[in-house]
């Protein structure tokens, strides 16, 4: 999810900067493998996994912000929130979920790591000039998602290939098409966006067939409702207290950790297996991202 960044107040504590990034860093790396535990727990993919998930998260943070005293989205705002429920968690977050179905949790991540390279690409074709280190870290980024692509074990999941490719194009399309909306408030905008997002989940589970017959294992209730309060509540929030006190670049690190962490766990308690080709691969992507990352800290 993608919000606009306020002016970072002067000086952060350091020991608060350090608590949220490892917060985004660890929870939202570990989501991968939690949505694998969802799904193996017979929890349903966009119904249960995202769709509940993204509306109870919603509708948790929507009643406490309006408790609060926050105004509510106007009528063209919703209409706003619901183009990025579409594109963010839709396309991005629900096509992850349905590719882990067949693909590993440490696979799905290292793909979704080109977000970043798809943004400044989207970027570029608004008009935003990326730099010669922003496109070079742009082209060694696709030379990774190439190479995970073609020879990996993606390719024995056709589907799973599809779909991860489809869900960093949606998330990063969202994510460069919201700065040009009239949003609320950041965590306004986030709630709004999962309510959005959820019930769009919903209806696409139901319409493509997804029924609930019986309930899910009490370890798929489980990883959905860590998927729940602390993928989509803690860690985010913790993203948008570091996008509003850090630098831009500092908050978004976390494409370039998540999937070390997602792998690791992956390994550790998932017991997936992973070739010397996906860790390569994932190693050229990581690389990319990370010189796009120091680009654009020394353009600003």
């Amino acid at each position: 999810m993608a919000v606009s960044p306020a002016t970072p107040p002067a000086a952060p504590r350091s020991g608060l900067v350090v608590l949220a990034l490892l917060l985004v860093y660890v929870v939202w790396g570990s989501t991968y493998l939690g949505i694998r535990l969802a799904l193996e727990g017979g929890a349903l993919p966009l119904t249960t996994v995202s769709g509940a998930r993204f509306i109870i998260a919603g509708t948790l943070m929507y009643a406490v912000l309006r408790w609060r005293g926050m105004p509510a989205p106007t009528r063209r705002q919703w209409r706003n929130l619901g183009i990025m429920g579409l594109t963010m968690l839709v396309l991005g977050n629900g096509m992850v979920v349905l590719a882990e179905r067949t693909v590993s949790s440490g696979l799905a991540a290292t793909a979704v790591a080109s977000v970043p390279l798809w943004m400044a690409l989207f970027g570029a074709l608004r008009g935003q000039h990326a730099s010669r280190g922003e496109w070079l870290g742009i082209a060694i980024g696709f030379l990774g998602v190439v190479w995970l692509n073609a020879g990996s074990s993606l390719t024995a999941s056709p589907q799973g290939l599809i779909l991860l490719l489809i869900a960093p194009v949606g998330w990063a399309l969202g994510s460069v098409w919201a700065r040009s909306l009239d949003l609320p408030s950041p965590f306004m905008t986030a709630a709004g966006q999962m309510l959005c997002g959820g019930v769009m989940l919903v209806a696409l589970g139901l319409a493509t067939g997804e029924r609930p017959t019986t309930w899910p294992s009490m370890d798929g209730l489980l990883a959905v409702a860590y998927l729940c309060m602390f993928g989509s509540i803690v860690a985010f929030t913790a993203y948008v207290w570091l996008l509003q006190n850090v630098r831009p670049a500092l908050a978004a690190s976390y494409a370039y950790v998540n999937p070390v962490i997602a792998v690791i766990l992956g390994a550790l308690i998932g017991h997936e297996q992973f070739g010397a080709h996906d860790l390569l691969a994932m190693g050229v992507i990581l690389a990319g991202v990370l010189v796009l990352t120091l680009a654009r800290t020394r353009g600003r």
